[in-house]
């Protein structure tokens, strides 16, 4: 698919059948019509996902017997344990590591390779890593005597440097971990070109990425990407609260962890495992691509899967830039008196569907609030937040709004987001 600069809308029949899959899109059961531009935070819920969920959830049955029902949750678990990791995780080997969320997944790996590898004087990550990433390394230095480093921002982009983390990888270094998105700029960062320049300097490195932000956004590979670990969160790719998953590679499956004895060396899921959760992440599996499928036809999940959210990126890439630039009608972010959009780039090919913002003279608690008071929810990151604090000074700011519409929006949204903003500006105190 070519990559167009601006993105490619889906149609508008198309994009509106897309929001009809979800719960809630347009208004709050109890407080009316919204608009719901937070889904960084938790994204909207697909319905199958969490009607999968509450269908198998209604059986009192163990996957771990022999009867009829038990032999079909079993099931579950084991073809959604494969569904994973080929064809969300694009995994041809390794293992599924499951947790009841994606900080714990990270804390997990980033333990089973700190602990075990006996080598190495260090570990690297970077200052926009979400807490549960940073501070795993953190931990996890201090508790094996390394060194702890830590590569800054680029407070122009938004994003992580190659060129930068480079400087901070040597051939004593463990473990380099790198988000795969910022949770608050939404910019891309480079992680094939990063793995596979790390490992010239040390090609014992371990590379694990944190893709909880970027997943919901576009196409996730470890094997093209050249990682040793991944996680994401359903709750945030449109499924349910209650679980995360992480890939791990071969040589991290195979190390030391938290595990039944008897159990094989692989296997990283500790008790009886959740179906209901297995067939949620299914269910979000078969609506991306029942998109991919919407423009090209195949038998393989993998790339009708691949073609979902490439489609969904492309569509999201388009209601960024009008976001930001508007319409003739419609003055966008960058064009509105007041508003101020923060690590700001004018190529769109390296970013999500995020948008850091302010609107001067205002705090930013209070415009989430008058935000509200229009019926839209955003969130502040702001720097008395223990999980914002170093990631907007890292940035060279004191906090943002953050605005993240999700794929199934549409124009008329993102105009009339637009609109309640001027509105709001213009009677900001300057």
């Amino acid at each position: 698919m070519e990559a167009f600069a601006h993105g490619e809308l889906f149609s508008e029949e198309f994009q509106k059948s897309l929001k009809e899959q979800f719960y809630y899109a347009d208004e709050d059961p109890q407080y009316g019509p919204r608009l719901f531009f937070e889904n960084s935070g938790g994204s909207l819920r697909l319905k199958a996902a969490v009607e999968a969920k509450c269908a198998v959830e209604q059986f009192p049955d163990c996957p771990e017997r022999i009867h009829d029902r038990a032999m079909i949750l079993k099931e579950m678990v084991a073809g959604g344990t494969e569904d994973i990791l080929k064809i969300v995780f694009g995994a041809k080997s390794g293992a599924l590591l499951t947790e009841l969320t994606a900080s714990q997944a990270m804390f997990h790996m980033v333990g089973a390779i700190m602990e075990h590898v006996k080598t190495g004087t260090n570990a690297v990550t970077s200052s926009l890593e979400h807490p549960s990433a940073h501070d795993a390394v953190e931990y996890y230095c201090k508790k094996t005597g390394r060194e702890f480093r830590v590569v800054p921002a680029n407070q122009t982009t938004g994003g992580i440097d190659t060129e930068e983390v480079l400087k901070y990888v040597d051939k004593d270094t463990v473990l380099l971990s790198i988000m795969s998105a910022s949770n608050i700029s939404g910019n891309i960062m480079d992680i094939k070109e990063i793995a596979a320049r790390a490992r010239k300097i040390n090609p014992d490195i371990y590379i694990i990425s944190d893709a909880v932000q970027h997943a919901p956004h576009a196409v996730m590979d470890v094997e093209e990407l050249g990682v040793d670990g991944m996680n994401f969160a359903p709750y945030k790719f449109f499924g349910i609260r209650g679980c995360g998953f992480a890939y791990v590679s071969d040589r991290v499956a195979s190390m030391p962890h938290h595990k039944l004895t008897a159990k094989d060396p692989t296997e990283w899921s500790l008790g009886t495992p959740t179906p209901a959760n297995f067939q949620a992440m299914r269910a979000v599996i078969r609506y991306v691509c029942s998109i991919g499928a919407h423009f090209i036809q195949s038998s393989d999940p993998r790339t009708l899967f691949t073609e979902g959210m490439e489609r969904i990126h492309m569509h999201e890439r388009a209601l960024l830039y009008r976001l930001l630039e508007g319409t003739e009608a419609q003055p966008g972010l960058r064009h509105i008196p007041g508003v101020r959009v923060y690590v700001d780039t004018e190529d769109l090919t390296a970013k999500d569907l995020i948008v850091a913002m302010g609107i001067q003279g205002m705090d930013f608690t209070e415009t989430v609030k008058e935000y509200q008071r229009w019926g839209v929810t955003v969130y502040e990151r702001i720097n008395t937040s223990i999980y914002s604090k170093r990631i907007v000074e890292a940035l060279g700011i004191d906090g943002a709004i953050r605005v993240s519409p999700l794929h199934c929006h549409g124009t008329d949204d993102i105009d009339r987001f637009l609109k309640i903003t001027q509105e709001i500006a213009v009677k900001s105190p300057k």
